[in-house]
């Protein structure tokens, strides 16, 4: 029996996340965190797409990501191909380094978009790896709050624009929500 055949909706974003192989870690130094941002530009180049946000964990990561002109099953097997062979190559390993296919949830609403994105950049806080998620330098969380735009696939405007008021305002309400989200997970543990 085949692989169900993944739908794609160019119009949409997705939140992707994708495993490593037996939950093993696909990052164990910051030069791994690098390389694979360095890759997601890469094929940026190659095939365009919109990063939302992102968050890059040990064993695993997430992206909210819209592609307008290629399928995402095109731009996630390109990312995940060209870090499988950088990891293989750098730890003198063969086989697989994702386990399974990656997820993916298209994302259907406005709310929706700025609930994936909260998820996303509490992934850290959750993991019990930092205490807040300005904290952790492996997402765009930082991004969304500086205005920092290292990448140009990165465009946290997906997220802020939905929000209300001016560019601080919209920061300051996103950071508001993000706290919120932080704090009920908290009260649910």
């Amino acid at each position: 029996m085949g692989r169900k055949k993944r739908y794609w909706d160019p119009n949409s974003f997705y939140h992707i996340v994708c495993r490593g192989n037996r939950r093993d870690s696909l990052f164990c130094d910051r030069g791994d965190y690098l390389t694979f941002l360095y890759i997601l530009k890469q094929v940026f180049d190659k095939a365009p797409y919109e990063l939302a946000s992102y968050c890059l964990m040990t064993n695993h990561y997430h992206l909210q990501l819209r592609s307008t002109e290629q399928p995402i099953s095109k731009i996630m097997s390109l990312i995940n191909k060209r870090y499988a062979d950088y990891y293989n190559n750098k730890y003198h390993l063969t086989g697989h380094v994702f386990e399974k296919r990656y997820y993916d949830h298209k994302i259907h609403s406005p709310k929706g978009m700025i609930e994936v994105s909260c998820y996303i950049h509490l992934n850290p806080v959750k993991a019990n790896m930092v205490k807040k998620p300005e904290r952790y330098p492996w997402s765009s969380y930082v991004d969304f709050m500086n205005d920092t735009r290292p990448y140009e696939y990165l465009k946290p405007d997906h997220i802020l624009d939905l929000l209300p008021g001016n560019f601080d305002e919209k920061r300051k309400q996103y950071k508001e929500m993000v706290i919120h989200k932080m704090e009920e997970s908290l009260m649910q543990n």
